[in-house]
């Protein structure tokens, strides 16, 4: 089970990204940009060497493809990042955060992120800050388009 862990290969790489900070977790509408040519997010995306997402995204994704094709893609694509489950803290945490926004448009996908964000202590990068900015202890990254590549 732990040998298929990147982080844990190589111990004081891992502690020194720790210290430097250097996981992002992005935010759908950032993948989403990227797979539709925006420069930017494809910049944004590749300037980071670890990349996360949380499994919510991954399927967001995975519904809004198209064809087999784009749902192979999207694996593809995200195969070099670490795609962080919801664990029982972060459904927990994530409830918390429907009962205290809901009412100011919070939506459970976006909960959900938002949580993992929370729980693993890591920088989200959203172009949809609006859900977010209220959100105490997450920090946030934003992200404006950029021109799509034709």
């Amino acid at each position: 089970m732990w040998k298929n862990r990147k982080d844990l290969r190589d111990v004081p790489g891992y502690v020194r990204k720790l210290r430097l900070g250097r996981w992002v977790i992005f935010d759908t509408d950032v993948l989403i940009w990227s797979f539709r040519g925006d420069q930017k997010a494809v910049a944004m995306i590749g300037s980071q060497a670890d990349r996360e997402a949380s499994i919510i995204s991954l399927m967001e994704l995975l519904q809004g493809a198209r064809s087999r094709l784009e749902m192979k893609n999207i694996r593809g694509f995200l195969q070099d990042a670490d795609i962080l489950p919801v664990n029982e803290s972060i459904s927990h945490l994530a409830a918390t955060l429907m009962e205290e926004h809901a009412l100011t448009g919070l939506q459970v996908a976006d909960a959900l992120i938002a949580a993992t964000a929370w729980e693993v202590n890591r920088p989200l990068a959203t172009g949809n800050v609006l859900p977010y900015r209220p959100i105490l202890g997450i920090e946030l990254k934003s992200f404006r388009p950029g021109k799509v590549r034709d």
